[in-house]
């Protein structure tokens, strides 16, 4: 969609309000993982098939899973593991083994800890399996006496945590790609999607609530009323199309083009994605981190989010995250700009789905 109506709806953005996300870097770490000579060459992979070898290797391996990352470079899958034995299972699947000193159970119980003594509002936390730890982040906001309690948890969880600063402040979008709009907010839609038959649309939680009505232009006749909305602990909402306006599966990409857009797909650290917004358009970058947990103040904490490099600003809310045709995530918050840079959180996609019932149409 545009700021007008026309004959086709394409998917993206997010809305009304607030700012992008913080820069917090990655340190590539080699004290606590260590590559091991293969007996299997590591298979060549796209981002999207990858993320699926990783879906599978998880379950495959259970504990001795320590978490996966995508190298762009050769294009191949790393999984982090614990021993030997599962690091033959790994080459054997095609993926490159790397034992590491952190299992998933310890990164975990880091993240449990540093939800019971650090929840602080400002701050975030997701594991990087680049570096094997869990990269605690602080806003700007954080800090006299929370930046001495924050840093003093972090350092007791040794190496399994590492601590950031960054200079901006967490904050949910409002606004968005193809715009769209609610009253005086302003969100971007994220993608098509179908449920029970008829034609939805899915954006961010934070962007409104059940029973709003929302418009393709500030003031226009209403195409569609929210359904759904969860926001804070989740950040998605499904809005059901009332008009009979196509609405095909694409991310309008801001140079008269458009992506198609097939299916659903989970993000996995290394991978290269794009983010369409209204207000800064299309812009490209790189997931950092998984299973984010993000908390924005006043009680609105999200958990399960993706962590990336792509730039974002007020107005690119609900947007869309995808790679290639496939949709990875809807823009929720973070701090920076597209000017100096910044990081942005994403709400998956597929558990949107799957809470919905919807699939990508």
């Amino acid at each position: 969609m545009k700021h007008r109506r026309m004959p086709k709806r394409k998917v993206a953005m997010a809305g009304g309000a607030v700012v992008a996300l913080v820069a917090a870097g990655v340190t590539f770490q080699s004290a606590n993982a260590s590559d091991n000579t293969e007996q299997f060459a590591a298979k060549p992979l796209s981002a999207v098939a990858a993320g699926n070898l990783a879906s599978t290797l998880s379950k495959d391996l259970g504990a001795d899973s320590a978490g996966t990352y995508y190298d762009a470079e050769a294009k191949s899958l790393v999984v982090n593991v614990v021993d030997e034995a599962a690091a033959q299972i790994v080459r054997k699947a095609g993926g490159k083994a790397r034992i590491v000193e952190n299992t998933l159970a310890e990164l975990k119980t880091a993240r449990q800890t540093l939800t019971t003594k650090a929840t602080i509002p400002g701050t975030s936390w997701s594991v990087n399996p680049v570096t094997n730890t869990v990269v605690v982040t602080a806003d700007r906001t954080v800090k006299g006496a929370q930046w001495t309690k924050l840093s003093q948890v972090v350092k007791a969880l040794g190496g399994k945590a590492e601590l950031k600063k960054s200079a901006g402040e967490f904050k949910p979008l409002i606004a968005g790609g193809d715009a769209i709009h609610s009253g005086g907010g302003r969100c971007s839609l994220g993608f098509n999607v179908v449920k029970g038959g008829e034609p939805h649309f899915i954006t961010a939680g934070h962007c409104g609530k059940a029973g709003s009505e929302w418009s393709d232009s500030a003031g226009g006749a209403p195409i569609g009323t929210m359904v759904d909305s969860q926001f804070p602990g989740n950040d998605f909402s499904i809005v059901k199309y009332s008009d009979s306006t196509e609405h095909p599966s694409e991310v309008d990409l801001y140079n008269g083009s458009s992506q198609p857009i097939t299916k659903a797909g989970e993000a996995t650290v290394g991978m290269k994605v794009q983010r369409s917004g209204s207000t800064t358009q299309v812009h490209d970058g790189e997931v950092t981190g998984l299973d984010a947990t993000v908390n924005y103040g006043n009680g609105d904490i999200v958990e399960g989010l993706i962590q990336t490099t792509v730039c974002a600003e007020p107005g690119d809310s609900g947007g869309s995250l995808f790679a290639g045709d496939t949709a990875i995530g809807l823009t929720s918050g973070g701090s920076g700009d597209c000017s100096a840079g910044g990081e942005t959180f994403f709400q998956p996609v597929p558990e949107a789905l799957a809470a919905f019932g919807a699939e990508i149409g």
